[in-house]
């Protein structure tokens, strides 16, 4: 298969990360190909390491492996050489990572506004991660970033910082009452850490493009999740740029007729970190038995997630908006040791039952699950290797998953380690 989307199907934390380490050793490159240190994958290898990363795309952990940082990445210098270095230190070899050229660059004002902004709003706000994300995105798409290979060119890098500068100063002092950002000093950061990583920069766009037609697999690797995406996601309370596949081809500059399959990230209850609507959000004492059984804290944010039973109503949107050919459903093991298990099947919004996504924002806030009791099950799951090996119970809640989204699980996750994964023929 030429081309691979692993995409969250959820608000994101879905065990992406996990995903793309296993399939790592089937492809020849991994690509991530949108957002930036706003997310957090964790991959567990056999010899139970395990790591946090932010930026750099999973693959970096498998040795040989040809990994991307793709033109749709907003990149923090510092953060990314930061990782760099924690992951040299414990012996990973980075040198086959490659930053495009034309992904642009998180810089010191860009954090510096995301941080006011989210104070200034107070209850209004979004639940950003205070890392600069969004508005390095506006600034993209004002024409007015700064891109990775501009830290080749000090002459054009001061002349964009200048230019953003005179305008980002007068919100800083003026708006937030916050120090101005001195030109020179920003300049001079930027380019230290250029130099540090400018051996990297490269025409992603053709070495992809030239791999695939040399008959290579190419792994696109989202960060987020589906309900995160800017354009179809729960608006406004989303990220910056498009997890979803479409932007796969977008942000690595692959053809969309070069994607074969689309791997949805499905974790078997639902979290979400920040704000905004969750229909099965569990506030009770089983919300934080999904949270602490789930390990369910944010790997880059370390802040705890929401947790609340499986909503079929998303997964169905999921198969829909990114053409998801088959599942990988995660931490199927967590739900071990309940009565029932539920599963929404639908929504009630405003007396009426609705399937499928609500399409105006009140009626998504407002809409209230509509649940299906399954039988639970008691067994422990981190041992099972096949599926005939999980409980009756355990294979009757996967194959309901199955009926209500439209799509097939392929792999089922029952423990946090690379080698607890049961793979299926779908």
């Amino acid at each position: 298969m030429p081309a691979i989307v692993l995409i969250g199907a959820q608000w994101g934390d879905e065990g992406k990360g996990k995903a793309t380490d296993i399939l790592a050793g089937q492809v020849q490159w991994v690509v991530r190909y949108q957002g930036g240190n706003n997310a957090g994958h964790t991959v567990v290898l056999p010899d139970g390491q395990d790591f946090a990363l932010h930026l750099i795309p999973s693959g970096i952990l498998t040795p040989g492996m040809r990994n991307v940082i793709g033109n749709g990445v907003v990149v923090d210098p510092g953060v990314l050489l930061d990782e760099l270095s924690g992951l040299e230190a414990r012996g990973v070899d980075t040198s086959n990572l490659m930053i495009s050229a034309d992904a642009h660059l998180i810089m010191p004002y860009h954090v510096a506004i995301d941080k006011v902004t989210e104070r200034f709003l107070g209850k209004a706000k979004i639940g950003t991660t205070g890392r600069g994300i969004g508005p390095a995105y506006q600034d993209k798409v004002a024409r007015v970033g700064v891109r990775v290979a501009d830290v080749l060119d000090e002459k054009i890098l001061h002349q964009k910082v200048e230019a953003a500068l005179d305008l980002k100063n007068q919100i800083l002092v003026k708006v937030y009452n916050r120090r101005a950002l001195d030109v020179d000093e920003v300049v001079d950061t930027v380019l230290a850490h250029g130099r540090r990583f400018a051996e990297r920069i490269a025409d992603t766009r053709l070495l992809l493009n030239k791999a695939l037609e040399g008959g290579e697999t190419v792994l696109l690797e989202g960060s987020q999740g589906t309900l995160l995406d800017v354009d179809h996601g729960t608006y406004p309370f989303v990220t910056s740029s498009n997890p979803t596949s479409g932007g796969a081809a977008v942000g690595s500059g692959i053809g969309p007729n070069k994607i074969t399959r689309v791997i949805g990230i499905l974790k078997a209850y639902t979290t979400r970190v920040g704000s905004g609507p969750f229909p099965t959000e569990l506030l009770d004492a089983m919300g934080e038995h999904l949270r602490k059984a789930g390990g369910e804290v944010g790997v880059t944010t370390g802040r705890p997630r929401r947790c609340g039973w499986f909503d079929a109503v998303i997964g169905r949107y999921a198969v829909r908006v990114n053409g998801i050919t088959d599942f990988f459903l995660t931490k199927l093991d967590v739900l071990s040791g309940l009565e029932s298990v539920p599963i929404c099947v639908g929504y009630e919004v405003d007396g009426k039952r609705v399937d499928d996504m609500p399409m105006t924002q009140t009626d998504v806030h407002h809409a209230q699950p509509v649940y299906e009791e399954l039988p639970g099950w008691f067994e422990d799951l981190s041992a099972c290797r096949t599926f005939d090996e999980l409980p009756a119970n355990a294979r009757a809640y996967v194959q309901r998953i199955e009926e209500l989204t439209g799509a097939p699980v392929s792999a089922i996750g029952v423990g946090p380690g690379r080698d607890q994964t049961i793979t299926r023929d779908v």
